[in-house]
C-alpha cells in the first residue's frame, strides 16, 4: 500500500477526527474510504456523461412527447406541449 500526503484545512482535519472517533476507526481509514467513495462516484458520473454524449453524437434523442411527459410529471409546461 502506498502513502500520500494531503494538505487539508484545520477544520476538515477536525471533522475527520471527530467522524473517525464516532466510527471507532483510524482517521486514515476513514479518509481512504472517503477517497474510494469519491473516486467511484466520479468515475460512474464520467462514464454516464460519456455514454450520453456518445448517444447524442449518434443522434439518439428522446422523442419530444417523452420529454414533455417528464416535465409534466414535475408540473412544468413546455413550449409546444
Amino acid at each position: 500500500m502506498n502513502a500520500i500526503t494531503v494538505h487539508l484545512p484545520d477544520e476538515t482535519v477536525a471533522r475527520l477526527a471527530r467522524l473517525a472517533d464516532r466510527l471507532s476507526k483510524p482517521a486514515d481509514d476513514v479518509a481512504a474510504d472517503a477517497i474510494e467513495d469519491f473516486l467511484a462516484r466520479e468515475e460512474w458520473q464520467m462514464a454516464e456523461i460519456e455514454a450520453g454524449l456518445a448517444e447524442a453524437d449518434r443522434g439518439e434523442f428522446a422523442p419530444a412527447d417523452e420529454v414533455n411527459a417528464v416535465f409534466a410529471s414535475y408540473g412544468v409546461t413546455t413550449r409546444g406541449a
